[in-house]
């Protein structure tokens, strides 16, 4: 069994994979992490292997838990990778983009593949059918594109996520929404579209915290996969312990 740690900004995620298979996921704030994890310990005695892949940060008395309790995989730029990295500054690619572009690698071999996360930021990641990865881009998520329009204005107010009933808004909170919601989806939209014209047998993977919210209402034919990031990094696991 293995067990994958994702730390993000507020929350730790924790899954545990029988081979390709998620049997259990829990999350919690990082400062409830050690008790959680010193629980999941007693409960799931036959995992051996984990992965930690943090964007936020975990405290180092944790992760000394961790280390002491398993063998680890840090996720970083040293990671062996099952994909070749053609990125510029690999230093700099998150750790987030390595997982999605290794669950793409493994779930759909020898296919372009565009990995979209609507998250915190969207982000874009193709990795080619020749397995190589060229890169992508990161926009500004939708949560981001509401705090942005009440922080960066006097009077603007700031409101959460809601689907436009209509692309004309009647009113500010509607003419926000409409602006914020429909400018994601036109860009998503776009952004694929200019990809089709180069690879017209693009696989398209939807995920991230706001996935479900945007998948009904895109153009385009596209995966939605809410588990794709933990999917990936246990391949990574999967890939350095056959090492």
């Amino acid at each position: 069994m293995n067990l994958i740690i994702d730390v993000g900004n507020s929350f730790v995620k924790l899954a545990v994979f029988q081979e390709d298979e998620i049997i259990f996921q829990s999350s919690v704030v990082e400062n409830a992490f050690e008790k959680e994890f010193k629980n999941f310990l007693k409960k799931f005695s036959k995992v051996d292997k984990c992965i930690i892949s943090s964007v936020g940060n975990l405290d180092e008395e944790a992760l000394k838990l961790i280390k002491h309790s398993l063998k680890v995989v840090v996720l970083n730029a040293e990671t062996k990778l099952p994909f070749k990295n053609l990125y510029a500054t690999p230093k700099t690619l998150g750790v987030d983009r390595l997982a999605l572009v290794s669950a793409a690698v493994q779930q759909f071999p020898k296919k372009d593949v565009l990995v979209i996360d609507a998250g915190t930021c969207v982000t874009y990641d193709f990795i080619s059918a020749e397995n190589k990865y060229l890169g992508g881009a990161i926009s500004p998520g939708i949560q981001m594109r509401y705090s942005a329009l009440n922080n960066l204005t006097a009077k603007l107010p700031l409101l959460k996520k809601e689907m436009p009933k209509n692309i004309i808004g009647n009113s500010t909170d509607s003419s926000i929404h409409s602006g914020v919601v429909f400018g994601v989806l036109n860009e998503i939209d776009g952004v694929l579209g200019s990809y089709k014209k180069k690879y017209p047998h693009l696989t398209v993977i939807l995920t991230g915290g706001d996935a479900n919210f945007l998948s009904k209402q895109l153009k385009n034919s596209i995966f939605a996969n809410s588990n794709f990031l933990l999917q990936g990094l246990n391949f990574i696991l999967q890939h350095n312990s056959n090492e």
